[in-house]
């Protein structure tokens, strides 16, 4: 698969190219017949190799959460292990920050790890003789920092994951999700380019699961790391992920926006595989939209607003300042009584209160919006220009999934 294209003028700081991991007896065999194009159980049946990943290319951008997602033998935890060869890929390229992972020596990989990179696993991984405080330091302290000063780095990891107080006992005090944070904060005192994190809230309960994600999605707000997230929870993905790749049978099938993903599912397995996703949490506004026009400036007058909006079709408008800001929701029948009134001023007729939304936010997150006024939303920009506007019946709608037909004979009997 091709992988996607980076953002204008920004290099990705990883990419992937034409990754294959072969499980068996002399792997390199497979690239010299003519079975590397066929399928994962024919290539088993005939040469007894397993195909873990095959040709897989992809980027991952600076400060995103990328995740991989899959049905369990679909090769994601095998994939994230390639990145930093904790399993050597059997062919293909890994650059990290521009330098070449399967070109590196044994020590030069050891000091990449220990640096440039940090893991968060589903078993948190802690060593039960230390303390949170220690745990959170292990990685510094391999790498020869003094005690102080680890421990000084250590303490604001801590802190950042809300385990303030706690540095001083050992794992087994801790619940789940806390021995989990400690892990997140060893991985953050260690400041890494990229964080790993594979599986690592499946196997807590569901509700403190849920906290987990909310507070990995409220750490990189403020952080902005880099994170290659695996996970089987469609759910979790959508939440957390700023692009996702579903992987079946060892290849990356799509890669697109949780948006993207729900909306143009590239193929019957990716279909099927969203097919009980909840719209809400993932369509936005800026999806659902309808355009800006017509454009009804404040100063205009009556007859001429009346003439844009016949015009547009619609039985509304936004009235707009000089900065194109919406200053006024405007219906029809209000216009159509201040010119039987013969006033002059669209102000008259202009209802001010009205609500707005940006673009990103959620269907989920538009629904008390939709029931605290009885106009369209305003969607407005990061400085507040108008850009378009969603009708509350939209986002009723939006939420409407196709149902599959009733086979005949099928029923209420």
């Amino acid at each position: 698969m091709e992988p996607t294209a980076a953002p204008a003028s920004v290099e990705p700081i990883l990419k992937a190219r034409g990754l294959w991991k072969v499980f068996g007896d002399d792997p390199q065999r497979l690239f010299e017949s003519d079975l590397k194009s066929e399928s994962k159980e024919k290539i088993q049946e005939k040469t007894g190799l397993v195909v873990g990943l095959r040709n897989i290319s992809f980027d991952v951008h600076k400060g995103e959460i990328f995740v991989l997602m899959g049905l369990s033998g679909s090769g994601k935890s095998t994939l994230i292990r390639n990145l930093i060869r904790l399993v050597d890929p059997t062919a293909g390229q890994i650059h990290i920050g521009g330098r070449e992972i399967c070109a590196m020596n044994e020590k030069q990989l050891m000091n990449f790890r220990r640096r440039s990179t940090a893991m968060v696993f589903q078993a948190f991984g802690l060593l039960p003789h230390y303390t949170v405080l220690d745990n959170t330091a292990y990685g510094l302290k391999i790498r020869g920092m003094p005690e102080a000063e680890r421990n000084k780095i250590a303490m604001e990891a801590i802190r950042t994951v809300g385990l303030e107080g706690w540095e001083d006992y050992y794992p087994s005090s801790l619940s789940g999700g806390m021995q989990q944070r400690v892990g997140i904060a060893r991985a953050l005192a260690a400041d890494p380019e990229i964080m790993l994190l594979d599986e690592p809230f499946s196997g807590l309960d569901p509700l403190i699961r849920r906290q987990m994600q909310d507070e990995l999605i409220q750490l990189q707000s403020e952080l902005h790391k880099t994170m290659i997230f695996v996970t089987h929870d469609l759910q979790e993905a959508l939440k957390i992920a700023d692009r996702i790749a579903i992987m079946q049978d060892g290849e990356i099938i799509q890669i697109g926006t949780p948006e993207e993903i729900i909306a143009s599912p590239a193929s019957d397995y990716v279909q099927e595989f969203v097919r009980d996703a909840y719209p809400a949490t993932v369509l936005t506004a800026g999806t659902i939209m309808e355009d800006p026009e017509p454009e009804i400036h404040v100063w205009q007058g009556p007859q001429v607003a009346h003439t844009l909006i016949h015009r547009s079709k619609r039985d509304f408008a936004f009235v707009l300042d000089k900065q194109k800001r919406a200053v006024g929701f405007l219906s029809h029948r209000a216009l159509d009584d201040l010119i039987r009134r013969g006033g002059n001023s669209l102000e008259a007729a202009m209802d001010v209160e009205f609500e707005t939304c940006t673009p990103e936010m959620t269907v989920e997150e538009l629904f008390p919006l939709a029931t605290a006024s009885p106009h369209p939303i305003a969607v407005v920009d990061e400085k507040g220009k108008f850009i378009g506007c969603i009708r509350n019946t939209t986002i009723i709608e939006s939420m409407i999934q196709d149902e599959p037909e009733e086979k005949e004979g099928e029923g209420d009997v």
